[in-house]
């Protein structure tokens, strides 16, 4: 197996350190989206991830948003002096838990809410159910959906590769900017080595829809990564978002279709299916 160097050396991640890292995320409970090997490991281009281990057997991963550099420790805060030199070195910790709050609030450091990042957590049943009049004029859609189109739904397995690639394609031929184009693809190839699940949706026989994701909060979660359809079906989005629920294990309790970037329409429409909560996240600094 390969090992992750000590800090302050680090090392890229690649799949070779799946089998390390995966079975220690799946222990995690805080439930950050992020905090899987399979999402880190399709967004280490975009953030540039790096990995090192610190005492204690601490797993520290590095990054850059742009030119600015962060770090994140998934399990666990170090001792007071190492802690200091990653924030001389890194400046920002990201994706604090609510549960290391208080411990780096006791250490000095400053604490800010990161709303942009809040994961959303709905029901499983109520995404799957749609129940009472807060979901009426979704129901309305998925009804115009069903009633307007011939359609079929699928488990997401390997044979399906290239009409999910369609799919994408066809996504990205109608938006200015990739957004998450490149980790979507990549997602999408190696969906079998990162044990990512899904479904995929027809309309009339062609491609039109598709959901990806993983288990996530020891097993009690489970987190929507990818969704995407093409754009010409009237109530396709809501019938999807519906259908994949409808399909999830029981042992799911909660849905987290992940954070909206800051941006004003995906947060109004994540607000639409109404979570019932969020998994916060915070950012740390140094005091001045």
């Amino acid at each position: 197996m390969v090992m992750i160097p000590r800090y302050p050396d680090s090392a890229e991640l690649t799949l070779a350190l799946r089998p390390l890292l995966h079975p220690l995320f799946q222990t995690l409970g805080t439930g950050i989206s992020e905090f899987t090997f399979a999402n880190l490991y399709l967004f280490r281009a975009t953030h540039k991830y790096r990995v090192s281990m610190l005492a204690g057997d601490l797993l520290l991963i590095t990054g850059m948003d742009g030119n600015e550099p962060f770090f994140m420790l998934p399990f666990g805060v170090p001792d007071a002096p190492i802690l200091a030199q990653l924030f001389a070195t890194y400046r920002t910790m990201k994706c604090v838990s609510a549960s290391q709050v208080e411990v780096l609030v006791s250490l000095g450091y400053e604490i800010t809410e990161d709303r942009d990042n809040f994961d959303y957590l709905y029901s499983r049943q109520d995404l799957a159910e749609l129940p009472g009049s807060k979901f009426h004029k979704k129901r309305n859609l998925i009804k115009a959906f069903i009633n307007n189109y011939s359609y079929e739904g699928r488990p997401l397995l390997e044979t399906h590769k290239a009409d999910v690639l369609e799919i994408l394609e066809k996504w990205r031929a109608n938006r200015e900017e990739p957004g998450d184009y490149a980790a979507a693809k990549e997602a999408l190839e190696k969906a079998e080595e990162l044990q990512l699940c899904g479904g995929i949706y027809y309309v009339e026989g062609k491609p039109v829809a598709y959901s990806l994701g993983e288990e996530l909060a020891g097993g009690t979660s489970f987190a929507i990564h990818f969704e995407k359809a093409v754009d010409e079906y009237k109530g396709l989005w809501q019938f999807i978002n519906q259908a994949f629920a409808s399909i999830l294990p029981a042992q799911y309790e909660t849905v987290n279709r992940e954070q909206d970037l800051g941006s004003e329409g995906l947060r109004k429409a994540k607000l639409s299916y109404k979570p019932i909560a969020f998994v916060e996240k915070f950012k740390a600094t140094v005091k001045g």
